[in-house]
């Protein structure tokens, strides 16, 4: 059985999957947090909102907490780079890559890209419940 590396702690990424693919195949992947490009002391995150205690979920932009530094967040995660972990189908091999955050359109869905060097083809991280949608033809009155 092989072991994937994980973070030390989720407060640590942006993003955090886990998958398994019908064939077999195990997928991890994972979006760690950028260091503020101004300060370098903190990581960027959402900003906190001061009732709560808590990231606005909704936000627009990314912000230091030591600076105060905002980035947009379009340009913030399109800096981002996905650390992906795959298994091969047996789950007997790892391999890890790196892959734009950016989602793209992939077999109709938007998702996260990547290239699996096992089957030598290009795999889509898809939202957790999305599936492809079937084109209903129009009929004519």
């Amino acid at each position: 059985m092989v072991e994937f590396e994980f973070p030390d702690s989720m407060d640590d990424l942006l993003y955090f999957t886990n998958r398994k693919l019908p064939d077999g195949t195990k997928i991890v992947a994972y979006v760690p947090r950028q260091i503020c490009p101004e300060c370098k002391k903190a990581d960027m995150g959402k900003p906190i909102n001061e009732k709560t205690g808590r990231p606005k979920i909704r936000s627009k932009t990314y912000e230091c907490p030591e600076c105060g530094y905002e980035e947009p967040k379009q340009s913030h995660e399109d800096s981002c780079e996905v650390i992906v972990q795959y298994t091969n189908p047996e789950g007997t091999e790892l391999k890890k890559t790196t892959a734009s955050y950016e989602r793209k359109t992939w077999r109709g869905m938007k998702s996260i890209i990547f290239h699996n060097e096992f089957l030598d083809e290009r795999f889509g991280i898809t939202k957790r419940m999305k599936t492809k949608k079937d084109k209903k033809k129009k009929s004519k009155k």
